[in-house]
């Protein structure tokens, strides 16, 4: 291994070594920015965000936003190893947090490193972020106020290093059907239950007019059913979940109005925030990526890219099946191999910009 990938290994290690479960990153943060600041970076931290700027940053050129998380899931319960003991197996380095997403986060710092005081035709700016297993209030969504204008972003995820161009949002919605209880005997009331039953079954043949070029068509499953409270009394309520996978042809709160307009229940979103991505084909993050020799597709997994309101492409070492798993893994060759794609991708990106490195 060269030393950048020897460098990358250790301070996974000692990531690995330090818990960091969501919204309860700080040593892992305080790890991160003693980490850039020896390497002669000056990293800032906003709660548990680290993010540094490179060298000569200059306001009138396009800044790449690099972004990784540092915060773990809680361990699963199958684990047979300790979760927070990095262990070195062949290949294999276990722990939690490896994959998802230390692995990116290791790669990218190490990539930071490499570029910041390079000539580039964009600014870089490091962000390795809190909070985002949880989507919390005190992670991306609080850092992006503070990093200033971003023109685009590559977000580090296990994709085994291909390009994930686009990923769904997310909006939940709570249902609530009303009738008028009654006695089942007498066939009174009107029932609630038979009226959410309408409105699924027209969720389930809904289909929008626009449909994502990149994502496709909205993906609409009720998930959840709840009524009545003993068997000879009509319900007049009944509830019930809708989990509605969103694209970029709609608005998140586009989407909830029309369904709305759609069922006669109540439909309450527990949230939008969670925004669809797509990246256009000739974005340079994508032409960039076709010329690193990468492949692209729709990734099935949300991410912080989600509270990005401009354009990301998501890309890192590692296997998404891995994440949130017991023994949790990533392949020491996937790591170099992170590094030397990252590093091919920036150069290419600068190509894409019309300029050579420096």
């Amino acid at each position: 291994m060269n030393k950048a990938v020897t460098d990358a290994v250790e301070l996974l290690k000692r990531l690995i070594a330090t818990p960091s479960l969501s919204r309860d990153e700080a040593r892992t943060a305080e790890l991160i920015s003693g980490y850039l600041a020896e390497h002669g970076a000056a990293p800032e931290r906003l709660a548990n965000n680290v993010w540094v700027r490179s060298d000569g940053f200059d306001p009138t050129r396009p800044t790449l936003l690099m972004n990784s998380h540092h915060d773990t899931v809680r361990p699963a319960a199958s684990y047979t190893r300790d979760p927070f003991a990095p262990t070195v197996e062949g290949d294999r380095l276990y722990g939690l947090g490896s994959n998802d997403a230390g692995a990116s986060a290791v790669c990218l710092i190490q990539t930071f490193l490499t570029f910041r005081t390079r000539k580039l035709p964009f600014n870089l700016v490091l962000a390795v972020s809190a909070e985002e297993e949880c989507m919390g209030e005190n992670g991306m969504r609080a850092l992006l106020p503070a990093l200033g204008h971003i023109d685009m972003a590559l977000v580090g995820e296990p994709t085994g290093m291909q390009a994930a161009a686009g990923e769904r949002g997310l909006v939940v919605l709570d249902c609530t059907a009303h009738g008028k209880s009654g006695h089942a005997a007498r066939g009174e009331g009107v029932n609630a239950l038979y009226i959410a039953l309408e409105d699924i079954a027209r969720l389930r043949s809904f289909r929008f007019e626009r449909e994502s070029e990149l994502l496709g068509p909205i993906g609409i499953a009720v998930t959840q059913i709840e009524a009545g409270t003993q068997h000879n009394v009509v319900p007049d309520t009944c509830r019930f979940v809708a989990d509605i996978r969103t694209t970029d042809a709609y608005t998140n709160e586009e989407t909830v109005e029309i369904l709305r307009a759609t069922i006669q229940s109540d439909a309450v979103p527990r949230s939008t925030r969670i925004r669809a991505s797509a990246l256009g084909a000739e974005h340079p993050l994508m032409r960039a990526a076709r010329a690193a020799g990468r492949t692209s597709y729709v990734s099935p997994t949300t991410s912080d890219m989600a509270l990005m309101p401009f354009p990301s492409l998501k890309m890192g070492p590692g296997q998404s099946s891995r994440s949130h798993t017991a023994d949790e893994f990533v392949l020491l060759t996937e790591i170099g191999e992170g590094i030397a794609v990252y590093e091919n991708y920036i150069e290419k990106l600068a190509l894409e910009y019309g300029k050579t490195l420096g």
